[in-house]
C-alpha cells in the first residue's frame, strides 16, 4: 500500500515578525527590483517594447519608472524592436501577410513593419512556399480537390496568392495526378453521371 510522505511540520510563525512592518522600498531599490525583472523577460526571449511594457506595467504602477527602465534597457541594446522584426522576418515558412500579423500583433509599429516587409525578398518567398508544397504535396495529393488544400495551406502559412499560385503550378508539374488510379476509382462502382 502506498503511503505518502509526511511533509516535516513548519515551525509556527513568529508573531513578532509579523507585527513588524515592513520597511517600503525606495525608489532606488524598486527600480532595481524592476530592471532586474526586465532582464529575466528578456533573457527568455525577444520581446518587443510594448510586450516589455505590458509585463512591467504589472509589475509597477509608476510609469516615469517604467519609462526609466525601458529607456535603459534599450541604451544598454537588449531591447530593440528593429531586431525582433528582423529576427520574424527570417523565419522560413511563413509568408509576408503572416510576419505583418504577428509583428502587429506584438506591437510593433506600421512604419517598422512596412520597412520590414521591403526587405523580403520575393524570389525567396517564392521558393520557401515551393519547397513547403515539396513536402507537403504527397498528403494534399490524396485530398478530393489538392490544388484548394495546397492554397488553404499556404495561405495559412501566411503566403499570398500571387506566390501561392505559381508554388501550386509548379509542384503540380512535378506530381501529374495518375490516370490509371483515376479510371481504376471510376469503375470500382463508382456511377458515371
Amino acid at each position: 500500500m502506498y503511503r505518502p510522505r509526511r511533509q516535516p511540520s513548519l515551525p509556527a510563525p513568529d508573531a513578532e515578525a509579523e507585527a513588524r512592518p515592513r520597511r517600503p522600498k525606495t525608489r532606488e531599490e524598486q527600480r532595481e527590483a524592476l530592471l532586474a525583472y526586465a532582464f529575466r523577460a528578456l533573457g527568455a526571449r525577444a520581446v518587443t517594447e510594448a510586450e516589455l511594457r505590458g509585463k512591467l506595467e504589472r509589475r509597477s504602477e509608476d510609469p516615469e519608472l517604467i519609462e526609466d527602465v525601458l529607456r535603459r534597457v534599450q541604451e544598454l541594446g537588449y531591447q530593440n524592436d528593429a531586431e525582433v522584426a528582423r529576427a520574424e522576418n527570417k523565419r522560413r515558412g511563413v509568408g509576408g501577410m503572416r510576419v505583418r500579423q504577428t509583428l502587429r500583433r506584438r506591437g510593433v509599429g506600421a512604419e517598422l513593419i512596412e520597412e520590414t516587409l521591403q526587405a523580403r525578398d520575393p524570389e525567396q518567398e517564392q521558393q520557401q512556399a515551393t519547397e513547403l508544397l515539396l513536402r507537403r504535396w504527397p498528403a494534399l495529393s490524396r485530398k478530393r480537390d489538392p490544388r484548394a488544400s495546397a492554397y488553404a495551406f499556404l495561405a495559412r502559412r501566411g503566403f499570398g496568392g500571387n506566390v501561392i499560385w505559381p508554388a501550386i503550378r509548379e509542384v503540380a508539374e512535378l506530381f501529374p495526378p495518375d490516370e490509371t488510379e483515376d479510371e481504376q476509382g471510376a469503375g470500382r462502382g463508382a456511377s458515371p453521371r
